[in-house]
């Protein structure tokens, strides 16, 4: 007669797990108590008074001490210390975000007051008041960054490449390390280089849109260096080797297969690049100047931009203070707006040009 046979050994990897949606109900619970706390220390009674932030994060802080001691008894130390880190992480990518979403939810809920067809078409030429609007430095904004991105993509990518594909020795490592100098300089230093050069070539005081492009061609180069490097960096060296043995000669290589492999990315590159000088204030300040004038000429006379007109409508109002702080918000939601559709761009054209990928 045989043995019978064991009971089969449950897992510790599988035994003994929390329901689905139990941290989901313990997160409740936790947000719950911190706001009946918090509600109980709002004396006032003003629902305007209690205290959001406050409330998330003493919730937060709930919610991670219970989390970990259900898991600990219902599961064991390993999970409970999984979970623990899951929730630290998920919560530090939720308080990320919090800022951003409160900027864009202000930003849209102020600016979207002025948002009409008057202040897409007309400029603040003779604008004392209520009216008015920021065609004048949509315009500014537009040509002065398409410029500053005509003359500093070109000149990006080439040093790049030169960096990557043949750079070696004494002269690589220079231009590395004065690219990385120039990825840390203050925007308005880059404004008063382009200032005082200027100044001393032309005559002091001058300001125009060219300038303001420099300046920002400047600021956007390094950014444009960096980001393209690391992006050919990560092209398979097989794909250039697979070129050379069929005889194609470098340039050619890097032209028909490096740069169409690395293209989404340094696309995205040169939207980062974009966005981090398009809202740049200080230099412009210097460089193109401040004008209620439209002025599409970027070689004579001063042009607004976008960052310019918020800043001196919020720091600098009229008589009608809200009108001011409007057009402000209003600009400032442009300029989100400039940028997104900027990205969507960039991103489309990175899905058509990107190599095709067709299976076997």
């Amino acid at each position: 007669m045989s043995a019978p046979a064991a009971a089969p050994r449950l897992s510790t990897l599988t035994s003994g797990r929390l329901p689905q949606g139990m941290p989901w109900i313990l997160l409740a619970f936790a947000m719950f108590i911190s706001g009946v706390v918090f509600a109980l220390v709002n004396t006032t009674g003003d629902p305007a008074q209690f205290n959001i932030a406050g409330t998330l994060v003493l919730g937060m802080v709930i919610y991670l001490v219970a989390i970990t001691v259900v898991s600990s008894i219902a599961e064991s130390r390993r999970h409970a210390t999984d979970r623990l880190m899951t929730a630290l992480v998920a919560g530090a990518f939720v308080l990320a975000l919090v800022p951003l979403v409160s900027v864009l939810y202000t930003v849209v809920v102020e600016g979207f007051a002025r948002m009409d067809g008057e202040f897409f078409s007309f400029s603040m030429r003779n604008i004392v008041g209520a009216g008015g609007g920021a065609v004048h430095a949509i315009w500014g904004t537009v040509l002065i960054t398409l410029t500053a991105t005509v003359i500093s993509v070109p000149i990006g990518i080439m040093t790049a490449i030169y960096l990557v594909e043949y750079g070696r020795g004494k002269v690589a490592k220079t231009i590395t390390f004065l690219v990385d100098v120039m990825t840390g300089i203050p925007s308005i230093v880059a404004g008063l280089f382009i200032y005082a050069v200027f100044s001393l070539f032309i005559k002091p005081g001058i300001s125009f849109g060219f300038m303001g492009a420099l300046a920002l061609t400047v600021l956007m180069i390094p950014v444009v260096v960096r980001g393209t490097e690391e992006m050919l960096r990560i092209v398979p060296n097989e794909l250039r080797e697979a070129a050379y043995a069929l005889g194609v000669p470098r340039w050619l290589t890097i032209l028909k297969v490096v740069l169409p492999t690395a293209i989404a990315g340094i696309t995205t590159t040169v939207m980062l690049a974009i966005s981090r000088v398009i809202g740049e204030t200080a230099p412009l300040v210097l460089t193109a100047g401040i004008t209620p004038n439209l002025n599409v000429n970027l070689f004579d006379d001063p042009m607004m931009t976008l960052p310019v007109f918020a800043f001196f409508s919020y720091d600098q109002p009229g008589v009608d203070v809200q009108a001011y702080l409007d057009r402000a918000w209003a600009a400032a939601l442009t300029l989100i707006l400039i940028v997104m559709v900027l990205n969507l761009g960039a991103r489309l054209i990175a899905k058509i040009f990107a190599p095709k990928m067709t299976g076997r």
